[in-house]
């Protein structure tokens, strides 16, 4: 209990700004009109790409007894890869609707 006060009391910083980016996006993201999702999609796709470079760099780096990392570098990659994957599904499905319909 005691890491995790010292913890907190150390990066208090850092959370306000992750909760604040957190109410931040909800804000934006919920008042992106319908136009623009599709290019707003591809863009998180690349971020999120990003962030799965950024893991697997993380784990290489960490030591085998380096657990937390370990498993924050593997959520990282596992959360991002479901985001990619998730992406590019509604992106198709979404540039599907704009094609021709064949008679």
């Amino acid at each position: 209990m005691e890491l995790l006060v010292q913890f907190i009391s150390e990066n208090l910083t850092m959370i306000y700004i992750l909760v604040f980016i957190i109410f931040l996006g909800t804000e934006v993201i919920s008042n992106v009109p319908t136009v623009l999702h599709t290019p707003l999609m591809s863009g998180a796709n690349a971020i999120s790409g990003v962030v799965i470079i950024g893991a697997v760099l993380l784990i290489r780096q960490a030591s085998s007894d380096n657990y937390l990392i370990l498993i924050l570098g593997f959520f990282g990659i596992m959360l991002a890869m479901i985001n990619v994957a998730g992406g590019f599904a509604v992106t198709n499905r979404m540039l599907e609707m704009f094609k021709k319909k064949k008679k």
